[in-house]
């Protein structure tokens, strides 16, 4: 299929923005478009079949892989990447625990885990090891063997809970 011939234009809401996309070829997808027309770079291309969770993104407050969303079909939807986690300059409790515990190491994955952490943590802010292994079990990391990880949530929550170490933004 000819991507000029089947080319249309929406707008979609990314990180509190409006954004007219007009380049788009009804197969993209959301991924696609968040990268390589917006200049999102932080949601990862890995595995493009939902399984690695380094895509993760928050469509209307609800974890999603974009990579298996279709763009197009993201449209009248609140879409929140990585990069609006924290809405200034300063890291979040879960960023400053992942860099506290060692839990980055190639930072392939890292983007994903910390949108699946955040929106985990509004849910369970006191969650225990099972739980935490089970929220991040859609996250693959090659580098960690999730200890770190794993580690780096109990440290966030257990900060959060008590209101140290800054806010984080709510989904």
């Amino acid at each position: 299929m000819d991507k000029d011939n089947s080319s249309i234009e929406y707008s979609l809401s990314v990180n509190g923005n409006s954004h007219e996309i007009s380049k788009s070829w009804l197969g993209e997808s959301l991924l696609y478009v968040l990268r390589e027309e917006l200049g999102l770079y932080g949601s990862k291309n890995a595995c493009e079949q939902g399984e690695c969770g380094s895509c993760s993104v928050l469509m209307d407050g609800v974890l999603a892989c974009s990579c298996l969303v279709l763009a197009a079909n993201a449209t009248g939807r609140n879409i929140e990447t990585i990069e609006s986690l924290s809405d200034d300059d300063s890291l979040t409790v879960v960023q400053e625990a992942f860099i506290e515990t060692g839990a980055v190491q190639c930072g392939f994955c890292t983007p994903g885990l910390l949108v699946t952490i955040h929106d985990f943590l509004e849910t369970n802010p006191e969650p225990n090891v099972l739980e935490i292994r089970e929220a991040i079990s859609g996250n693959l990391c090659r580098c960690t063997g999730y200890g770190r990880i794993v580690e780096a949530v109990q440290i966030a929550s257990k900060q959060k809970s008590t209101g140290q170490g800054g806010d984080d933004v709510s989904s």
